[in-house]
């Protein structure tokens, strides 16, 4: 499984439930984070804040929401990209220095954290977490500047990696993109009260009107004065990650201008056109595969099949199997429609393979059910290299496509046969120059330079 992924959202509307509306925020970003969720919300003289562990509907009730009170606030999502699940890793984070209290949001991966929190704790900064968000926290802190956005923009120039952020004070919501544009933020409004989101599908959900992409290296400082804009320093280039429309963001989702949908679909389409073969039926994998899956019909005129139906409240509970449940593996998550793909030919479609774990149940699954022929399609190129850029993946070792030859990979995953998207295909889907995306799980050619088998738990094991 790939995961980025953290959501970050953020609202400033006096006058407003300002914590309701970003708990519906976060509700439609869920996709992008379900190990814990979290909610901090200024009045003026204080900042409160609730966060746990669990998913957004879990982590909220009406209780806690009532007592967040307040007229700006942000909101975050959490997979775990730098630090483990424990819930003292959940955001925001809540850090106090000379200036006043900060709260932070954070997605991405910064890959300078170790060295930057060396230097802090040298200067008598204490952390409580494995994350590298505590770590940009204390730099804002410790960064000279005559208010809160210089502060910031010092700190980003030290910043080496992926940051898509959201801050607050008592009274100011902060909204920051970083230099590469690695990672979505957006700019809307809800009637005229500002509001900021990883994907605009989060603002749809609460009525609100998708503005702009923030551009990359952009800072944006909302506060009842209106928005201020500044800048933290000149890109040397863009590099927006290209997995987003292959996978981490939702499908009704506009990134950089273009709706991730149809991009999938594009993608489809370019599949079939490198790889044709005899079938009855197109299949997607759920859920990101579908459009791509329906590109593929329209470019063939193969008919669509809903022939894997999945699950949606798999993951949605803390209650583990048993042992004879895990057993079934894939099965719990998806179901498959026998009687309507029994002795058929299937062109499969899903997003990826990254370990080759989840793949071959997901074909025995189809040939349990009779698929005829199964012949796997993907819409990402061989992933190659793991991503230090805020996507937890996997490392270069347990990536299946460093091990195997494409052959190797269609035979471990019992495929008639497998094509994946070439990179050129890939880039003319997502309509999008090599030099603007980074690609580098395909290519290895990192944006910034890394730190060769970095650990996602290095900070936690930091002496």
């Amino acid at each position: 499984m790939i995961r980025d992924r953290c959501a970050v959202f953020g609202v400033l509307a006096p006058g407003e439930d300002v914590a309701r509306l970003i708990f519906f925020g976060l509700y439609a970003l869920q996709h992008r984070g379900q190990e814990s969720s979290g909610i901090v919300v200024s009045d003026g003289r204080e900042l409160k804040r609730h966060a746990a562990a669990g998913l957004v509907s879990q982590v909220f009730d009406e209780s806690s929401l009532s007592r967040l009170r307040g007229f700006v606030g942000i909101g975050h999502n959490r997979y775990s990209t730098t630090g483990s699940s424990n819930v003292e890793n959940a955001q925001p984070l809540l850090v106090d220095g000379e200036a006043g209290m900060l709260a932070l949001a954070h997605n991405g991966n910064i890959v300078n954290a170790l060295e930057l929190r060396r230097g802090l704790e040298a200067r008598g900064f204490k952390f409580r977490t494995g994350t590298d968000s505590e770590v940009v926290a204390n730099l804002i802190l410790a960064s000279p500047g005559a208010d809160w956005p210089e502060r910031v923009a010092s700190a980003a120039r030290r910043l080496v990696g992926a940051y898509s952020l959201v801050l607050l004070t008592k009274d100011t919501l902060m909204a920051v993109r970083d230099p590469l544009g690695v990672r979505p933020l957006c700019l809307g409004h809800v009637g005229a009260s500002p509001v900021v989101s990883s994907e605009s599908c989060g603002l749809d959900h609460i009525g609100a009107r998708f503005e702009r992409d923030l551009q990359p290296g952009e800072i944006l400082s909302i506060s009842t004065d209106g928005v201020r804009r500044h800048q933290i320093g000149l890109p040397s280039r863009k590099a927006s990650c290209v997995f987003e429309y292959i996978y981490l963001a939702r499908a009704d989702s506009i990134l950089d201008g273009r709706l991730v949908y149809e991009a999938r679909q594009r993608m489809g389409a370019r599949l079939w056109d490198e790889y044709p073969v005899d079938a009855d039926f197109v299949v997607g994998v759920p859920d990101s595969a579908i459009p791509a899956a329906i590109g593929l019909s329209e470019a063939s005129g193969i008919p669509y099949c809903e022939g894997l139906l999945k699950n949606r409240y798999v993951g949605r509970t803390f209650i583990s199997p048993d042992q004879r449940l895990r057993d079934l593996g894939v099965q719990l998550k998806f179901n498959p429609l026998s009687d309507v793909i029994a002795g058929k030919k299937l062109v499969v479609v899903d997003d990826s393979i990254v370990r080759g774990t989840t793949t071959p149940h997901v074909v025995a699954l189809l040939r349990r059910a009779g698929a005829k022929e199964i012949h796997l399609r993907i819409c990402a190129p061989p992933i190659l290299h793991p991503c230090y850029l805020g996507v937890d993946m996997a490392t270069e070792q347990e990536l299946i496509a460093t091990r195997k030859s494409i052959e190797e990979i269609r035979d471990h995953v019992h495929a008639d046969s497998l094509g994946y998207l070439s990179l050129r295909s890939l880039l003319h889907s997502v309509r999008e120059e090599y030099d603007k995306l980074c690609t580098a799980c395909f290519t290895g050619d990192y944006p910034v330079p890394v730190q060769i088998g970095l650990d996602k738990l290095s900070l936690e094991t930091a002496v």
